[in-house]
């Protein structure tokens, strides 16, 4: 059986992961806890529809040198106020930044995926209690699939959400030598999803059941999400890349641009106008690493198998199929 620890974002020491899920509101959150002293961090931003949090201390010139945890979640906006829970629920353990008499400030980074609207019902999205409930599932063992912010995701709306199949959560992990690096991937997104072959895995089909081409649709003059206004921002993809090498905030800042490009090697198109993709990058600060590169080079080979396993594992709603229906 695979050790799950050894092959996801925990495989890093000192983090670890919770999953909050509504599967009738098809929504959820993931949080992603650091060691109790934080973690360095830093953050690419390559879609340009992104809704976040605290994004401005992943800047390496800001004051705040560690953050304590990062939020992924759904509802869009609305699910922004969720970190208000997980920042109670850090400073209830004395995890944060310290401010002198008033003791701690959480720093913890967030983003959203937008999964509003696809059941039907009115939509829900994750309160500060449902994160405060996240961080009390935390721990070594990471699910998969349709969990937490993965939950509401769906890949391939190029032509419109009918035409598209489940997303989900995904991830994955290398280790050379001491160094460990790992990733975690939530895969909301407007194009399609490919293998290493660049097949198309998962993505927008047509009537017959075949793939589309998200790519070859546009190019054509497809009108984008098959011109339907409202659904313009509704598609993001939000990755966390961990190591345990002691890197700087700026050498963070070009891991997570890496992350970024992996991504785009698997997701097709990424960043678009109608997208809010982001990295997250993290180090605990551990080990040396080899080579400056040598983080980076792990990172191209495990976001792009967290990508793949985020679809693989992705189960089924009435009208948008995913892959995991078919084991």
């Amino acid at each position: 059986m695979r050790d799950v620890t050894a092959t996801s974002l925990t495989a890093v020491p000192g983090l670890s992961v919770g999953h909050w899920t509504d599967p009738d509101g098809a929504t959820g959150c993931t949080v992603i806890l650091g060691p109790e002293d934080g973690m360095r961090a830093a953050a690419a931003l390559r879609g340009r529809a992104t809704g976040t949090r605290e994004i401005d201390a992943l800047d390496p010139r800001h004051l705040v040198e560690r953050i304590h945890a990062i939020l992924l979640t759904g509802g869009s906006a609305y699910g922004l106020g969720a970190a208000d829970g997980v920042m109670r629920w850090l400073r209830e353990r004395s995890r944060g930044l310290p401010v002198g008499p008033a003791g701690v400030v959480p720093i913890v980074p967030t983003a959203v995926v937008f999964d509003l609207g696809n059941t039907g019902r009115p939509p829900r999205w994750p309160t500060p209690d449902d994160a405060a409930r996240a961080c009390d599932a935390a721990g070594p063992d990471v699910a998969e699939g349709s969990v937490g912010a993965g939950t509401g995701c769906t890949v391939g709306k190029a032509a419109g959400i009918g035409h598209a199949m489940k997303g989900g959560v995904g991830t994955w992990a290398a280790r050379a030598g001491d160094v460990v690096v790992a990733a975690l991937v939530v895969v909301n997104a407007v194009g399609d999803v490919r293998d290493a072959r660049g097949a198309i895995l998962a993505g927008a089909r047509q009537p017959d059941g075949t793939f589309l081409d998200a790519v070859r649709y546009f190019a054509e003059g497809g009108a984008p999400l098959g011109g339907q206004r409202s659904g313009a921002g509704t598609n993001t993809t939000l990755a966390v890349v961990a190591t345990n090498a002691d890197l700087s905030r700026t050498q963070l800042q070009a891991l997570a641009h890496t992350g970024g490009d992996a991504l785009a090697r698997r997701i097709v198109p990424f960043g678009t106008l109608f997208d809010g993709d982001m990295i997250f990058a993290v180090s605990t600060a551990a080990v040396p690493a080899a080579t400056p590169l040598q983080a980076e080079a792990l990172a191209a080979l495990v976001v792009p198998e967290a990508v793949e396993r985020a679809v693989r594992l992705a189960r089924g709603t009435p009208g948008t199929p995913g892959l995991a229906d078919r084991r």
